[in-house]
């Protein structure tokens, strides 16, 4: 299948590139461009795309209020898209509200373009993309100015989980991809999938990103711990 892609950014030169790049690859077609939020849900309704590459700061409607709408769609609309934000070392304090409001990873715009190609196919799978290093800091860093305390109500879901299913979570919170779990528990990958499914399903999670999001606010995983 094809994925289809749109490029939300206030810099042409930014958002040339990056079609030019994906636009050559057989399994992506660029359907779209906007210069800002607001011009980027508009482009998102009208063109259906899988995967929104999404800038953090622009003009009119900034990145995270203009995920917050693609990813929140009035009723009638069936097709969500994911959304992969492009960000730099200077807006961590975006991390957290992003991934809260769906927001399924994140980019640094001056990456390779060997991975920004495959942050799209990454994302359009369904995975977050968060096995990067910078990834795990930033979410690690933005945790530790709002620690949350145990007990609350996201503690009381963890309740639901079975123990394998609580390690797999900590695992993905941790930043490791199901080959990775599945090397550390010593199991095959489809069993890690298949547990990924049922943690995300009880816990009402939309994906990884959110399954990091909920670990830390729950206290099962510590900002900093190892």
């Amino acid at each position: 299948m094809t994925i289809r892609v749109i490029i939300v950014d206030d810099q042409a030169m930014v958002r040339a590139g990056f079609a030019a790049l994906l636009s050559a690859q057989a399994d992506i077609d660029v359907v779209g461009e906007a210069p800002d939020g607001r011009a980027g849900v508009r482009t998102a309704r009208t063109t259906h795309p899988d995967v929104v590459l999404m800038d953090v700061r622009m003009p009119e409607l900034d990145g995270l209020a203009a995920a917050r709408e693609i990813l929140s769609p009035p009723p009638g609309v069936v097709h969500v898209p994911k959304v992969l934000m492009l960000t730099t070392f200077d807006v961590d304090d975006y991390v957290h509200e992003a991934l809260r409001a769906g927001a399924s990873g994140f980019l640094l715009k001056d990456a390779p373009p060997a991975d920004l190609i495959s942050a799209v196919r990454v994302v359009a799978a369904g995975e977050a993309l968060l096995a990067p290093s910078v990834t795990r800091r930033l979410i690690a860093d933005f945790a530790a100015q709002r620690p949350a305390p145990r007990g609350g109500r996201a503690a009381l879901r963890l309740g639901g989980l079975t123990p394998r299913e609580t390690e797999v979570l900590e695992l993905i919170a941790r930043g490791l991809s199901n080959l990775q779990i599945a090397e550390q528990l010593v199991v095959a990958e489809q069993t890690v999938k298949t547990h990924v499914g049922r943690v995300l399903a009880k816990l009402g999670l939309r994906d990884r990103a959110q399954a990091v999001i909920f670990a830390y606010e729950s206290g099962l995983v510590r900002p900093g711990g190892a």
